[in-house]
């Protein structure tokens, strides 16, 4: 191999030296890093001067892109890149993609929106998400709810009533639950024998004989217990009354006691105490006629509602 090619496949030096052996090679940054490097920073200049990025005095740049967006009180508005405004058109976007659907939910009877295959399809997808967004913080995510706070959704046991018209009622004007305290009306053995009886509904071992004067003292006008609950106690549903038959339990953590005492502490602080919780918000001034029709259905298919 001749001299000169060899010289051509060698690494140049600058021509500095070190301590006669140390020396620096030129080894040039590739040429296409080189274009890449140069383009990255046309991208760049592009991107500062279309979007909002340097600061002056007490502003800041707003760049050349604009956005069209139609604001809460419908009025429409055009302002400069942001995310905020990005985010209000993107939200435009959705809600006239999803009018046709919910045009159609609205002029479509209950029971035939589920059984159109494409409407129902929309309706479990934003169904959802309405839930996700509105319910399950106190439902939890599914619907399964959380004991001593808001029912479970999915277990078919409806304290209103689950038919399509009682859930979309429930979701327009809320629920307040209530059951009135008898610290002050019972003493301790008619609290316990009340208790008795309350448990024997759930098929409970408990002492018999207690239950039996629970039962008379369940219909009887000292603790008027069947006004809401009902003569067979499996409540009222007009009024919200739970059923104490079906062995679900919301504020008494029944089936979280290990042994009959715990359980029938459970019983006795609903008893004394009483309820004025359960509260619901209402929703009708909130979401849209559309929007809750599309989440009674939504609940309605969570639990197979009746």
């Amino acid at each position: 191999m001749s001299q000169e090619k060899i010289q051509s496949q060698t690494v140049q030096t600058t021509g500095h030296a070190w301590d006669g052996d140390l020396q620096e090679y030129n080894n040039p940054i590739p040429t296409w890093w080189l274009y890449a490097f140069y383009f990255s920073v046309a991208v760049a200049v592009v991107y500062w001067l279309t979007y909002p990025a340097w600061p002056v005095g007490g502003g800041f740049t707003t760049g050349f892109d604009s956005i069209t967006y139609v604001n809460d009180k419908g009025e429409k508005k055009t302002t400069h890149w942001n995310t905020r405004a990005l985010f209000m058109k993107e939200t435009n976007e959705a809600v006239a993609a999803q009018k046709p659907y919910l045009d159609k939910v609205a002029s479509t009877p209950f029971e035939q929106i589920t059984k159109d295959p494409e409407l129902n399809s929309f309706v479990v997808s934003a169904g959802k998400q309405l839930f996700s967004d509105n319910c399950a913080a106190c439902h939890q995510q599914g619907g399964g709810g959380k004991e001593g706070f808001a029912p479970n959704l999915t277990d078919d046991d409806w304290l209103y009533g689950g038919h399509f018209a009682n859930i979309q009622q429930t979701v327009m004007n809320g629920r307040h639950g209530y059951m009135p305290a008898f610290a002050d009306v019972l003493n301790d053995t008619q609290v316990n024998q009340l208790t008795d009886y309350v448990l024997s509904l759930s098929r409970i071992a408990v002492n018999p004989d207690s239950a039996k004067a629970g039962d008379v003292l369940f219909h009887s006008e000292t603790a008027a217990c069947f006004y809401c609950h009902g003569d067979n106690a499996k409540g009222r549903q007009v009024i919200g009354s739970a059923n104490l038959t079906d062995r679900i339990w919301l504020w008494a953590n029944v089936p979280g006691a290990d042994t009959i005492a715990s359980k029938e502490a459970a019983v006795k602080n609903v008893i004394l105490g009483g309820l004025n919780k359960g509260v619901m918000p209402a929703w009708k001034d909130r979401l849209s006629p559309e929007q809750i029709k599309v989440l009674t259905v939504y609940v309605h298919e969570l639990g197979g509602g009746k």
